[in-house]
């Protein structure tokens, strides 16, 4: 059946949980009486009560609404000036800078008189080469014109219209104007009914934010599926009107707001509580090019090494007696394994940098782990512990303070919050990131995890999370940060910015301590322009329930959108209470891992309520299950080995997706708006993604569920990974998936690079490659390669080879041809062609040479100029000698 060209009604589920508090580390007891709700066990009473007069739980200080009738008169202009890049326009009491940094993007200022241009700390690039652009006045608007991109500025009242080339209208001020509310700037839009909206980072109202209230303010989740409040959120949209995509990127830094056509079908509109109004126009049409524009703004992410591509286990309580045993059971059960996760329990008493005795001998640990392949990363929080009365000094804190280097109070003090552990009456300091003496101070401090081996830095508790209550667990917001240039920041301006920070203090202890080594950084919020730091993000604590699955698919492809192509969920989920069913049942976890398997950071984490694994399981004192693949039973054991063996094998596949990511921020794993946004049918759809730009996969995301309707968009031809049945486009269809089936499609003129299943990325030399070609017609791929782990590829030391699969009239032709060839130390040997749904061929040959047909795959294996035909799948198998330089002809 086919889908009506009317939107998909979205459907949000909310889930009954009560309130709680959750963090890497701890969970709280759910309550059901939001009245009697106060601070975890533990904590002191100077922390109060998160609520308000009527006892309700506050999640966040008071919002401020905008009020409508109270907004700025209409302005007018009064007069411009031509700038080098645009016009400064006279206002009256108000100024505004138009700029245009390239024919595609479009820099707006509104300002009060004389004041300077806001200094972002998201935007990366400020160099742009000044495009060609015309000016053209008449009574009533001034207009600039570059190649691609019209401003029309109307005079009177102001406002701004920007069309495409062609004439059309692509964005437009609303009628309500823009400026400033009682200090709080705004800007109201124009829409109608075929808009749809997309990006803001991590939220939990859908993929498409159409008709959506938006809140962009790091904060810990409230642990329902429509949480307003996340670990991580981004000013930063994508408009898809019509089949035409623009973006918005809002650079302030105060907690922003964005009424998404919710009140009204015409218009939608955006303000923050504070600070000057400054937001960047992105012209598109394509959503590919407005992400490309906007990473190039906000800045690219760097190639993270390919060890971090692999699967990632973890959980709140190992010890390194559980590290060293999981490590060994993934080997010894054949599930591929790269990296292992090491949360506080690493720490001595939760102090930063400073092994414990929880992990004894991380030397031998690290030498043991290593020699099998594994790469650890260790877990950090910002915040740095007083040492209470009585304890020894602690180096980081003593350094810290004789360098001045922490948040202040309004009257210069330290400010002093609290994070770990609970029950006893430390306090913690804050460093401000702001200063580049204290992110040198940070990143040295690195050395004592990289001196015992840690290959990556897990960033947690950034939003800054503070367990103190009466400040809404963050700090309070007239704490002071000061800058380099000695500005004064308040945490109500700094708040969002802290986990970007962090970041760039945390990537500078890789290229300082460990110089020329990727970086590996996790971490748990990010504001716009983080992913050129962190290398990785995840969604931070979610709950071991179905609507957290779902909600991981729509949350990880918007964070996507957003800049971050490397994002995951916890598989499985990490938080866990057993009297309202969350702990993951086998079912949840086995579709959970078929799903996770393909996130582009994938990671199995579990709370184990912050202790030895070894020790529950003896003592038996959990009431859930522990959540590695094996724990569940051999069915889903078997199942998760299934698809992180084809992770593993689709390597070169996803290594060449986070290549793209790296040039033009493509995210890995892709709405099918993405790809598709000439087909109206796919714009709400969240519960199905591209895996790169071939692979579908519609996830089976309901308990008890054993069948699914896939949609299959228009403008391309689908092939059944599992069956090889073909489809065309523009078309429901219904799939059966039992509890082992993932339905994947492939998508038609594509070839997908792939390899032999490894247990750890690097363990075996890529020697074969093997073109998985799809074919209709004709089908391409640049195939890049380099060292995986260098930054040497920075400096040009890399391969790109293309690789070119045409049907002619009786003949599939396949060509090679090398466009870069830096890297020597490539060892792939042959190309293993996978033609499938293939005719049994009379010869294949390359000039004179021919090809011997061979009686099984095996033969061709190691062995050039020799072909296979299986004539039960119809699949052909050429293996082509990688310096082959002639047409390969299949007849």
């Amino acid at each position: 059946m086919k889908l009506k060209k009317k939107k998909l009604k979205k459907r949000i589920v909310s889930a009954v949980l009560a309130t709680s508090f959750v963090a890497s580390g701890t969970v709280a007891p759910l309550i059901t009486n939001a009245a009697t709700w106060v601070a975890p066990p533990g904590a002191q009473p100077w922390e109060g009560q998160m609520v308000d007069a009527n006892g309700k739980v506050q999640t966040v200080q008071d919002e401020k609404p905008l009020n409508q009738n109270n907004l700025q008169k209409p302005m007018t202009v009064q007069g411009f000036e031509k700038l080098e890049n645009g016009v400064k326009l006279n206002l009256g009491d108000e100024e505004a800078y138009i700029h245009l940094l390239s024919p595609d993007i479009s820099k707006v200022s509104i300002l009060k008189k004389g004041d300077s241009e806001y200094k972002s700390f998201t935007v990366a690039k400020n160099n742009w080469d000044t495009p060609k652009f015309d000016i053209k006045e008449d009574d009533k608007k001034i207009v600039l014109v570059s190649q691609s991109l019209t401003v029309d500025i109307q005079k009177s009242p102001f406002a701004i219209k920007y069309l495409d080339k062609d004439g059309n209208v692509i964005n437009e001020d609303g009628q309500q104007g823009v400026g400033y509310e009682n200090g709080k700037p705004y800007v109201f839009k124009k829409t109608d009914k075929s808009e749809d909206f997309y990006g803001f980072g991590q939220k939990m109202d859908g993929l498409n934010h159409r008709g959506a209230d938006i809140r962009v303010w790091n904060r810990e989740n409230d642990q329902t599926p429509t949480s307003p409040y996340t670990f991580s959120s981004v000013p930063f949209f994508i408009g898809l009107k019509g089949d035409k995509a623009y973006g918005i990127l809002f650079d302030n830094t105060y907690r922003s707001y964005y009424n998404m056509a919710k009140e009204s079908d015409d218009y939608y509109y955006f303000w923050a509580d504070g600070g000057k109004l400054t937001y960047y126009f992105i012209n598109g049409p394509q959503l590919k090019d407005v992400v490309n524009r906007y990473t190039d703004l906000t800045g690219k992410m760097q190639m993270p090494p390919e060890w971090s591509m692999g699967f990632h286990q973890s959980a709140w309580g190992y010890h390194q007696n559980d590290v060293e045993d999981v490590a060994k059971t993934y080997r010894e059960k054949n599930i591929p394994l790269d990296g292992l996760m090491l949360d506080i329990e690493w720490m001595d008493d939760y102090k930063d940098f400073m092994w414990g005795s929880n992990f004894p001998d991380p030397d031998g640990m690290n030498k043991r782990l290593h020699d099998e392949g594994f790469h650890y990363t260790t877990i950090i929080d910002p915040a740095i512990r007083v040492p209470d009365p009585g304890q020894p000094a602690y180096a980081p804190y003593t350094d810290g303070t004789n360098k001045d280097l922490w948040v202040k109070n309004p009257d210069g003090t330290n400010y002093l919050g609290k994070v770990w552990p609970w029950g006893v009456p430390s306090k913690s300091v804050f460093p401000n990131f702001f200063l580049q003496k204290t992110r040198d101070w940070w990143a040295q401090h690195h050395k004592a995890m990289f001196d015992k081996g840690a290959d990556g830095i897990w960033n947690d508790m950034n939003e800054p999370a503070n367990f103190s209550t009466k400040d809404y667990w963050t700090l309070p917001l007239d704490s002071v940060f000061v800058t380099d240039d000695n500005r004064q920041l308040t945490h109500e301006e700094a708040h969002d910015l802290y986990a970007h920070t962090e970041a760039e203090a945390t990537d500078e202890a890789f290229k300082t301590l460990k110089p020329n080594v990727r970086p590996f950084i996790l971490t748990r919020a990010s504001f716009a322009g983080t992913q050129r730091y962190a290398t990785a993000m995840w969604t931070g604590d979610n709950w071991s329930r179905w609507e957290f699955l779902r909600a991981s698919i729509f949350q990880d492809m918007n964070v996507g959108l957003s800049g971050f192509a490397m994002v995951g969920s916890d598989i499985g989920g990490f938080a866990k209470n057993p009297s309202i069913g969350a702990v993951p049942s086998p079912e949840l976890f086995a579709r959970w891992i078929e799903v996770g398997a393909f996130y582009p950071f994938s990671r199995d984490h579990y709370n184990n309520d912050g202790k030895s694994p070894e020790q529950t399981d003896k003592d038996h004192s959990l009431q859930w299950h522990r959540q590695e693949p094996w724990q569940f039973g051999k069915d889903v054991e078997d199942i998760s080995r299934k698809y992180i063996n084809m992770r593993y094998e689709l390597m070169p596949y996803l290594y060449n997706a986070f290549q793209r990511a790296h040039t033009s921020g493509s995210p890995i794993m892709q709405p099918l708006v993405y790809q598709f946004q000439n087909d109206p049918n796919t714009h709400n759809i969240q519960d199905q993604f591209m895996f790169g730009d071939s692979l579908m996969m519609a996830p089976v995301v309901y308990e008890g569920a054993k069948s699914r309707s896939v949609y299959l968009p228009a403008g391309a031809k689908w092939v059944d990974y599992w069956t090889g049945q073909e489809y065309v486009g523009g078309q429901m269809i219904n799939k059966q998936a039992d509890l082992a089936t993932l339905p994947i499609f492939v998508k038609k003129d594509s070839i997908i690079p792939r390899r032999e299943v490894q247990q750890h990325t690097g363990e075996k030399p890529l020697t074969n490659l093997t073109l998985d070609t799809y074919l209709d017609q004709a089908a391409s791929y640049s195939f890049y390669e380099d060292d995986a782990n260098t930054e040497n590829y920075q400096k040009g030391v890399y391969n790109i080879t293309k690789f070119d699969v045409k049907r002619m009239p009786n003949t599939i032709t396949f060509r090679q041809s090398q466009e870069v060839h830096n890297y020597k130390d490539s060892k792939i040997e042959q190309y293993t062609l996978k033609l499938n749904n293939a005719e049994k061929p009379t010869r294949i040959q390359a000039g004179n040479s021919k090809y011997q047909e061979v009686s099984s795959l095996a033969e061709t294996q190691g062995k050039t100029n020799t072909y296979f035909y299986d004539a039960n799948t119809k699949t052909l198998y050429v293996s082509i000698p990688a310096d082959e330089k002639k047409e390969v002809q299949i007849h």
